[in-house]
């Protein structure tokens, strides 16, 4: 498998947790997305991903974008250990917590939304700031009132062992604490994320243990 990439991608980060906990290994192609007006729109990159987006993953004669996309076909073609559980109520509550962060909370977030906010309508750097905490901290408050108020959250945001929800959970704490956001409000979060960041594949997977960290 090939996987492009970027160390603080958000969408990255969730593939490459999914990929340690199921022990697969990838070549990793290395897309800056702010140097020299971002790789992801380089004419190379284009031809491979014409949403100009990272991660994509290569499999065979496969090619694969949407993150959540990779982590589902991940999970069918190396189902062992699981990132869904097996009651059918129960992966529909994984996803939706997956999909809340992923379609809600990230996006808003993203660095794409972020330059334009800048570069085109000119907000300030507080105003960028402020944008960032009231999205972030809408969606964050939601989660916080699904996890804590819902049985079987437990170690991780599903029972005791890592699930797609995890995958997404980790990387958006991790935009939280970069971007400066208070987590007081949110116990349940930062508890789960204290867990995961223990465990081998989040750590692997972190920003800062990337080739491609500066």
């Amino acid at each position: 498998m090939e996987l492009y990439t970027y160390f603080r991608s958000s969408a990255s980060y969730r593939v490459r947790i999914a990929m340690n906990l199921k022990g697969l290994s990838s070549e990793q192609h290395f897309v800056h997305l702010t140097r020299d007006g971002g790789a992801q729109h380089s004419p190379a990159f284009t031809h491979i991903n014409p949403e100009h987006l990272v991660p994509v993953l290569r499999d065979g004669e496969a090619t694969l974008t949407q993150s959540l996309a990779m982590l589902e076909y991940l999970e069918e073609r190396h189902p062992a250990p699981a990132l869904l559980p097996a009651a059918s109520a129960d992966k529909a509550w994984v996803r939706s917590l997956a999909l809340q962060i992923a379609c809600e909370i990230h996006p808003l977030n993203n660095l794409r939304v972020l330059q334009y906010l800048e570069r085109t309508l000119g907000v300030t750097p507080a105003q960028k700031q402020a944008w960032v905490a009231h999205w972030v901290g809408l969606g964050f408050a939601a989660l916080e009132v699904h996890l804590a108020g819902d049985a079987r959250t437990g170690l991780c945001c599903f029972g005791d062992a890592p699930t797609l929800a995890d995958c997404c959970l980790a990387p958006q704490m991790f935009n939280a604490r970069r971007f400066g956001i208070a987590m007081d409000a949110y116990p349940t979060l930062g508890r789960i994320d204290a867990h995961l960041a223990g465990l081998d594949a989040f750590r692997k997977a972190a920003p800062g243990a990337q080739p491609d960290a500066e």
